[in-house]
């Protein structure tokens, strides 16, 4: 049995954890690994990619930089979380915001002192990517449609930084990054759709509040019929491979979502639908070792050697 301290220390560990939202940061970084060794650095042998120092060092930078985003976010949003997220902002008051604050600038410090062993250029990309969460935590996520696209954008940076180490600039990788850019955009109008009743408590400008719940639909669904384009696009390149069932799969959960969508006039739906979303996302991260199967068995194979 764990004592009344240790019990007390578990609690504080699961608030800290829940707060820096680990569960998506750990998929972030099995992520920007899987994206390195089948496509960006496709043709490098997989111990050579996986012993990368420097890739290391992005990907750590990459994931202390976002868990201080989610700190910084949550510092800004803790009244506006009381409503939209009850439950999970009662485990995250286990943790006092002093605290918070000051983990918030060691992750930053550390993300500093691992994109400085890589090079100068690298401290310069994520200091610009820490003040970007803070402006857009403390300002820009109180717009409409500033808000949402700023949000998308830093999802999607900590990629853009391993894309540049490995100087990997094919078409499908830009293709790849606008498919990825119109589901998050998505995500991103679904939680503002679910949190509405929260942003006018605050008096958050959000999509909804200001364009309305329809037309916030009307966009979504509008988003949703563009992604067909980036899908035919990546149909088009053979490596793409066995990959393609999963974007048949991402076009059939589009077309019932889309329906359900636009039936949808409840919290809980928005919810259900931004789940959806996170889900397909997650299956996408994992289906990426198939998009060449030959890659697929030669990593392998280098790995028995």
């Amino acid at each position: 049995m764990l004592s009344r301290k240790q019990k007390h220390i578990l609690l504080k560990f699961f608030s800290m954890f829940s707060v820096v939202r680990g569960y998506n940061i750990l998929v972030i970084v099995i992520a920007q690994y899987l994206a390195s060794i089948y496509i960006l650095a496709h043709d490098k042998p997989l111990r050579h990619v996986v012993l990368d120092l420097n890739l290391f060092m992005l990907v750590l930078a990459s994931a202390a930089s976002i868990a201080g985003g989610y700190i910084i976010n949550n510092f800004y949003d803790s009244g506006k979380d009381l409503i939209n997220r009850p439950i999970k902002s009662r485990l995250d008051k286990l943790v006092s915001q002093n605290t918070k604050l000051s983990f918030y600038f060691v992750l930053n410090f550390l993300a500093a002192i691992m994109a400085s062993y890589v090079s100068f250029r690298a401290v310069v990309f994520f200091s610009i990517y820490i003040f970007g969460i803070w402006l857009y935590s403390h300002k820009l996520k109180r717009y409409p449609s500033i808000g949402v696209f700023s949000a998308t954008m830093l999802t999607i940076l900590p990629f853009f930084a391993v894309f540049v180490y490995f100087k990997n600039f094919s078409k499908i990788i830009f293709v790849h990054a606008f498919f990825l850019f119109l589901v998050i955009m998505i995500r991103e109008l679904l939680k503002d759709l679910q949190s509405m009743k929260g942003a006018v408590v605050h008096n958050y400008d959000t999509f909804p509040i200001v364009y309305g719940e329809k037309k916030t639909k009307l966009v979504c669904l509008f988003l949703l019929t563009l992604t067909i384009f980036p899908i035919i696009i990546l149909f088009s390149f053979p490596a793409l491979s066995y990959m393609r069932y999963y974007f048949y799969i991402v076009l059939i959960v589009f077309f019932f979502l889309g329906i359900y969508l636009w039936k949808s006039s409840e919290l809980k739906h928005y919810r259900r639908m931004h789940n959806v979303l996170k889900i397909l996302l997650l299956i996408g991260v994992f289906a990426i070792i198939f998009i060449d199967t030959s890659l697929l068995v030669e990593k392998v194979m280098d790995r028995l050697n």
